[in-house]
Parts: structure tokens; sequence; C-alpha cells
């Protein structure tokens, strides 16, 4: 009886843990992507209780890209029954973040992907266009990476990013994919992470896609 009462008592102080943790983490990856685009619009929405939230952001100054879809899929903290075997088969939690492109933006860059290699060879994402990009391995301080690019100038632009960030971290995936108007990230959202990586990317994105569009007028002006 009183190892009943001891059980009940660890998985309801477990419960409360667990669920203030994943608020901590998914609040401050999402508070992050916030200050970055003080974002006109905004839409959050919960996907799993207190596992997966989903958010729709409209940054500000979306000229070049339009809308950021972000989705986070967090470990059962709050469930410490189930933990162990989230923590197997997921291993970790993840941020999902998709920017779509404006219009001024379309059909100006080239596809491109940094990816470790470790987790692309796990569960990475099956690159669609990957017979038709060339592929380099590099490392990347402590890490291997993969860098799929389809022409000298993107992969140029991937290697700067590497260089602007610094070390990869909890970094996963970075990708430009102009098939579909966007480019792509995966990382593990450890609190306070996101706001140390996210600022660059998104800086180095908008500026490269600018960037591209000024030439483009220029170009369009001598004709």
């Amino acid at each position: 009886f009183y190892l009943f009462i001891a059980f009940t008592i660890l998985m309801t102080l477990g419960y409360s843990w667990g669920r203030r943790g994943n608020r901590r983490i998914y609040l401050s990856a999402f508070n992050a992507l916030v200050a970055v685009m003080k974002p006109k619009d905004q839409n959050f929405t919960t996907i799993g209780g207190q596992t997966g939230y989903h958010a729709n952001i409209i940054p500000k100054k979306n000229t070049f890209i339009r809308r950021v879809d972000a989705t986070i899929t967090l470990l059962p903290r709050q469930s410490w029954l189930y933990l162990p075997f989230s923590v197997m088969t997921m291993r970790f939690d993840r941020l999902f973040t998709i920017l779509f492109f404006g219009k001024k933006a379309m059909g100006l860059l080239t596809e491109g992907h940094l990816i470790e290699e470790k987790y692309s060879r796990f569960r990475g994402p099956k690159i669609t266009n990957e017979e038709s990009l060339q592929m380099e391995k590099l490392r990347w301080r402590e890490k291997d990476f993969l860098l799929y690019y389809a022409d000298e100038e993107i992969k140029k632009q991937l290697v700067e990013l590497k260089e602007r960030i610094g070390s990869p971290g909890l970094l996963r995936h970075v990708a430009v994919v102009p098939d579909r108007d966007q480019a792509f990230l995966f990382m593990v959202p450890k609190k306070g992470y996101v706001a140390e990586v996210f600022p660059i990317i998104y800086k180095w994105l908008n500026s490269l896609l600018e960037k591209k569009y000024n030439l483009k007028m220029e170009s369009l002006k001598k004709k």
C-alpha cells in the first residue's frame, strides 16, 4: 500500500516536472523565432498535448520570406513510464522550421543541403533531387556533414553560413529547396539554442535573397 502511494506521488511529481520542462523548451524556441521576425501576425496551436506545438508566423518585413511555419515535438517528460521508450525511439526533441519564399524571392536560388551525416543515415529526410546534386563530405568542428549542391554558388553560400554559425551544435539540417519555394531547418531545440543559431540563419537567408534580387533587377535594367 505504501509503495503504491509512493509510486503515485512520484508519478504526480514527474508529470508536473516534465510538463514544466517541456513548456520551458517550446517557449524558449518560439520566443526566439518571434524575437527575430517581429511578426505582424502569428498563430500557435497544440498538436500533441504536452509534446507537440505548431506556429505560423508572418514576419513584419516579409518581402523575401513571407511566412514561417515551425513544429516542435518533445519527449514525453511528463510521463516517466513512457519516457524511456520514447528516448530509445525518438531520441531527442525536434524543431522543424519551414521558411516560405515571397514572390520576389522565387527562382533566385538553386538547391542546396547541409546535413549532418550521422542524422542523414539514421532517420534523415530523403533528398528528392539527390541524384542531380553534387555531394561533398566536410568536417564541421566535431561532426561530419554532407554538403549537397546544384552549383558552385549555393555551395559557396552554404559554406559561408557554416562559417558564420561557427559550431554546428544541435543543428542537423539546413536546406534551400527552390522547387518548393522554401528553405528548411531542423535542429534540437535545447533551451537557448534556437536564440543562438536561428538569427544567424534567418539573416543569412534574407541577405542572400535580397542580394540575388538586386542583381536580377540590375540585369533587367541593362537589357
